[in-house]
């Protein structure tokens, strides 16, 4: 992976499973990646494949089950005290849901300003004058402070809940498919206020979402999901260009193209059957069961994660020479 240095998150064979009864649902089994500091990785997947509860997780939303996070080389699991109030900080969320995320009864001022209260950070004027300042810089202006959010449209409140993420100015943000309940018009209107944030102060994204077209043009690297599994990781182009993994090739072949003549040629790649229940995951290859290239071994031995190309991971039996 990256060199230590420059990785300010550090995931290794990180696990959540959430008990309903006697029934274990497998969310996420075992997923090992780094985040480099200062880019955006993509984090890619069918709907229940686990993205978003990688992100919760990460942030301690949800106490992981088993496995190591490192963010900043501290063990986040272990943060206590004043350790966990830097951490809660540092790292930061904007939620998939505009409408849900932010509180009915709360106006823009207090919303915004909930973390600076909690960590002491402001009072008075100040407090105010940050909050206007953030306003400010994700588009909205100070009069929007005094209103309610039912007030604002899907974007606006996007926008409200960026400008909540950097009130404590942190380091690292995950963005749960922040664009997914918006408009065509108002997704890119957002993807470009935050690669403008990035950029003017050198954040680092985690951004999980499942259009593939928008995760391309923000991230610098992507990371593919399935069944709460890493399948496939590398620099966008490389992905998009060359997938390696069956399942990143049969995502990639219903991204539509504006070129008629490319569209006509393309193969479309079908998937038979559906997504396997979490619950009661497949032996072996968790993708098996639906892969277009399935062998013996499949069912047999969970596929290593290993780097197949430089910089491009994968997990597939398709790239072990001893197979």
């Amino acid at each position: 992976m990256a060199s230590k240095e420059n990785v300010i998150l550090e995931v290794k064979d990180l696990k959540k499973h959430f008990h309903i009864g006697k029934q274990v649902v497998q969310a996420v089994d075992g997923v090992t990646f780094d985040v480099i500091r200062g880019e955006t990785l993509g984090l890619v997947g069918e709907s229940g494949c686990g993205k978003s509860t990688i992100g919760r997780t990460l942030i301690r939303l949800y106490e992981a089950t088993s496995g190591s996070v490192k963010f900043n080389d501290q063990d986040v699991y272990k943060l206590k005290g004043k350790g966990l109030n830097q951490f809660n900080q540092k790292m930061q969320m904007i939620f998939q849901d505009p409408y849900a995320s932010l509180n009915p009864r709360m106006k823009v001022l207090d919303i915004i300003a909930e973390g600076i209260d909690i960590h002491g950070l402001a009072k008075g004027e100040e407090r105010r004058r940050r909050v206007v300042e953030l306003l400010e810089v994700v588009g909205l202006n100070a009069e929007h402070a005094d209103r309610f959010a039912h007030e604002f449209s899907g974007g606006q409140r996007q926008r409200i809940g960026i400008a909540r993420a950097l009130a404590l100015e942190p380091d690292f943000i995950i963005a749960d498919e922040p664009i997914s309940a918006l408009d065509v018009s108002i997704q890119a209107q957002v993807v470009n206020l935050m690669k403008k944030l990035q950029k003017e102060r050198g954040l680092t994204y985690l951004f999980i979402a499942h259009d593939l077209s928008m995760v391309k043009y923000i991230s610098d690297r992507i990371g593919v999901m399935y069944l709460g599994n890493l399948v496939e990781l590398s620099d966008s182009d490389s992905l998009y260009d060359e997938p390696l993994h069956p399942y990143t090739q049969a995502l990639l072949s219903a991204v539509p193209v504006p070129d008629p003549e490319v569209s006509r040629t393309r193969e479309r790649i079908i998937l038979e059957g559906d997504v396997p229940s979490p619950i009661n995951p497949p032996s072996g290859c968790r993708f098996r069961t639906r892969c277009p290239h399935v062998m013996d071994i499949c069912a047999q031995e969970v596929p290593e994660w290993k780097e197949a190309r430089p910089k491009h991971w994968v997990a597939c039996h398709l790239y072990n020479e001893d197979k």
